[in-house]
């Protein structure tokens, strides 16, 4: 068998696509509806072929590539509680989820990837979404395993737990094995900053690093709707202050060596943390240029699937594919 393939919608940054690249799997078509998301992949990947529309308004049909192949794989916006959020945006966010798994009906993948918050796999509230897909996919013959990852179990230097549903075709689902992690020891916020940190000859960069000591809070890439860029809410922010990071904005650019970094001094003495530094910490490499204006930018890395999540996902679900099916049962 050649490479795998897989189609991938809701795009973001590419974090998903990137692991699953990463992998062996190679992409037929990607589709997101933001303009600058669009723009990060073309630019990152000329190669590939990215379609900028709506996954609710989009038609397989118009693109027979999406057909015949290994995977569908969907990292969604998040779905949000309800006493967090209008209900009308969370409607949007689940529709979201029923058009994934329409688009796995209708192209019929050999394997589906949907990743989302932790409570997609477990809570109460998205038992009718668990309900929905099993009988719209169960009876096509898929068999399903829900569970939840952590990125930090995966050399992310970052607490990112994710839901995960992996539905594979009877034939070869017997043989998928949920990913176990690839690291003993977390990968802490300094090792992975300290480097860039020191960039522009900051002095207290080495220092600074030790400060930081475990792996960052949960990215969060908040609303178009809503405020700039920051690293998340008030428990993360309070998280970040022991790290001497003031998490209240992004930065422009790293420290340079005139920079006299002393938190007991307050917020204007904590280093901040740059675009490129967040996409260090989802697991992105240093080569993966993000585009668009700041908040922008960040809230492309903010949503984005870490591309290790995506990488163990890909190669579990590829373990299984690459098996030999195994024969129905006897009638």
């Amino acid at each position: 068998m050649g490479r795998l393939t897989f189609v991938d919608v809701c795009s973001g940054a590419g974090g998903l696509a990137l692991g699953l690249e990463q992998a062996g799997f190679e992409p037929r078509l990607l589709l997101d509806d933001d303009d600058d998301a669009v723009t990060t992949l073309r630019a990152n990947r000329p190669h590939w072929n990215v379609l900028r529309t709506d996954l609710l308004d989009f038609d397989p049909a118009e693109h027979p590539e999406s057909y015949d192949v290994d995977l569908l794989a969907a990292g969604l916006p998040r779905v949000k509680s309800s006493a967090t959020v209008r209900r009308a945006e969370s409607d949007v966010e689940e529709r979201l989820l029923e058009a994934t798994v329409y688009l796995a009906h209708a192209i019929r993948p050999r394997a589906v990837i949907i990743e989302n918050v932790p409570d997609l796999a477990r809570s109460d509230r998205y038992q009718r979404f668990r309900d929905f897909a099993h009988a719209e996919l169960a009876h096509l013959g898929y068999e399903f395993s829900w569970f939840i990852v952590n990125a930090v179990d995966f050399g992310v230097p970052q607490n990112r737990r994710q839901g995960v549903l992996v539905a594979v075709e009877r034939h070869w689902a017997q043989a998928f094995r949920s990913p176990t992690p690839t690291v003993q020891q977390p990968m802490t916020v300094g090792s992975a900053l300290g480097p860039s940190m020191a960039a522009r000859g900051w002095g207290d960069a080495a220092l600074w690093a030790a400060q930081a000591d475990q792996p960052a809070p949960t990215l969060v890439g908040g609303s178009k709707n809503r405020g700039g860029a920051d690293l998340g809410p008030t428990g993360a922010k309070r998280k970040w202050a022991t790290m001497g990071v003031n998490a209240h904005t992004v930065g422009n650019e790293v420290p340079g060596p005139d920079f006299v970094w002393d938190p007991l001094l307050g917020k204007d003495n904590m280093v901040k943390i740059t675009v490129e530094q967040a996409a260090l910490l989802q697991g992105f490499p240093a080569s993966w240029g993000i585009t668009g204006l700041k908040t922008a930018r960040y809230r492309q890395v903010g949503h984005a699937t870490p591309p290790p999540v995506g990488r163990a996902l890909g190669r579990a679900v590829a373990e299984a594919l690459r098996r030999e099916p195994s024969a129905p049962a006897a009638g």
